[in-house]
């Protein structure tokens, strides 16, 4: 085995111009430990970093279809977090839909990046487990 077949994922790095607004988000909405460094913040959640990265340019401008994925257990949590997402003020992009891969909605992040949080626990095609 050579050594980038073991070498793990360390973290993800974003830009905002908002850190601390971005970090509370991180915080609140999907449990991150939030730690300071200088003008970031690591956002520490199940063994995994995400590092915010204090910018002064303007709003960072994604690609459009630029994403990140969070996966709930079941149905039911992904209703309960779209709803304290819309309740919160979070920006909506989609309700909730099924693609037959389960169900899913979209939302942004302050800053912009846009948030996949999905459940496979009513996909609806088989085809769809060999990719899981």
């Amino acid at each position: 085995m050579n050594l980038f077949q073991q070498a793990k994922l360390n973290h993800l790095s974003f830009p905002t111009t908002d850190v601390a607004e971005t970090a509370a988000f991180f915080e609140k909405y999907l449990g991150c430990e939030v730690v300071a460094a200088g003008e970031h913040r690591l956002l520490k959640r199940n063994g995994f970093d995400i590092v915010l990265e204090h910018t002064t340019e303007e709003t960072p401008v994604w690609p459009k279809n630029f994403h990140f994925g969070l996966e709930v257990a079941s149905l039911d949590q992904l209703h309960t977090l779209h709803d304290e997402f819309a309740k919160g003020g979070v920006q909506m992009e989609t309700g909730i839909f099924n693609n037959t891969r389960g169900s899913r909605f979209f939302c942004r992040a302050p800053g912009g990046l846009l948030i996949e949080v999905n459940t496979r626990e009513d996909m609806q095609q088989e085809q769809w487990r060999k990719l899981f």
